[in-house]
């Protein structure tokens, strides 16, 4: 059976799919339409219903598997469905919104093995039991969520996969830069985006929550070191939680990409690169993954729109 990404440009299609997004709006002509993401296990993908009516608004929700007739087409350089027809799957049809997200390929015991190796780099006692504990007040999130809602990593897992990436980047760094201090590196990269076990709402047809919309990850795990440190006993003034707190919320970079402090200490400038650099490499290989050799990707939205070549040799 075909899935979403077996489909090649200008070919008509009939599939079952979960609505990822439902994202109701208003058209020039002041109709209602719906801006649809469609995913199965192989990617996403856009596509615009026109003329929406009520009845339909209310039927065709977030978290809905629909059988949908299309064809596919592209919209800036992005790929985009042209629907001709949808309704929701009925009983007897594969129907179960679980079987439609997109998951990692790594399992999670090897996930959480390279996690506790990396809890014992953490050597500040303060810091050390200030991770763990926030570990373990998400454990179960922390392995299930992705990293966003679409981009890097925005499928089941993916905030685990994210945060070990960056963690074996981290250590290669730490042989080249000795002077690095692990336990600010190492516990900022497991923190520093552990927010967003509130920020979204979990795997399943990912939406921001009414936190995450009017605070942000990154003011989220603040809240969740000032938390842990009241718990545990610790003085949040103590510079090594500071220091933590520092490099968790300075690793957006610059203040109008959320982050409301640049980066002051070495180790809160590497976080920023790490994440930068893995969440980029992330957004090329899954669009250079979906490209035929010799031809240019889609253009990825966050890397300016580019679109990226896929050479035909290894």
């Amino acid at each position: 059976m075909k899935r979403i990404y077996d489909i090649e440009n200008g070919e008509e299609f009939s599939l079952f799919v979960l609505i990822k997004t439902a994202d109701v709006k208003t058209a020039r002509n002041g109709n209602p339409f719906i801006a649809f993401t469609f995913q199965d296990r192989s990617g996403s993908i856009d596509g615009m219903y026109w003329s929406a009516t009520e009845k339909e608004i209310a039927t065709f929700q977030t978290g809905k598997v629909v059988f949908l007739r299309g064809e596919r087409d592209t919209y800036q350089g992005q790929p985009q469905v042209k629907i001709k027809a949808i309704r929701l799957a009925e009983a007897g049809e594969p129907d179960d919104p679980t079987m439609y997200v997109e998951r990692i390929e790594v399992k999670r015991e090897v996930l959480q093995e390279e996690i506790n190796e990396a809890l014992f780099e953490i050597r500040e006692p303060n810091i050390a039991r200030v991770v763990r504990k926030i570990l373990h007040q998400v454990d179960n999130e922390f392995y299930t969520y992705p990293a966003a809602k679409r981009n890097h990593h925005a499928l089941a897992g993916g905030l685990s996969y994210h945060t070990v990436t960056m963690l074996k980047i981290a250590r290669q760094l730490m042989t080249i830069y000795p002077d690095l201090n692990a336990s600010l590196l190492i516990g900022g990269i497991i923190l520093h985006d552990v927010g967003k076990t509130v920020e979204l709402s979990g795997p399943l047809s990912t939406e921001y929550t009414f936190k995450g919309q009017l605070l942000g990850h990154i003011v989220i795990v603040d809240e969740m070191i000032d938390r842990a440190c009241t718990e545990i006993g610790i003085n949040t003034d103590h510079e090594a939680i500071v220091l933590l707190k520092h490099v968790v919320l300075s690793h957006h970079g610059k203040l109008e990409f959320g982050s409301p402090v640049t980066p002051r200490i070495l180790e809160a400038e590497v976080i920023h690169m790490i994440d930068n650099l893995d969440a980029s490499i992330n957004m090329i290989l899954s669009a250079t993954s979906k490209t035929k050799a010799g031809e240019f990707s889609e253009a990825i939205y966050p890397l300016d729109r580019r679109k990226m070549y896929k050479p035909t040799f290894k």
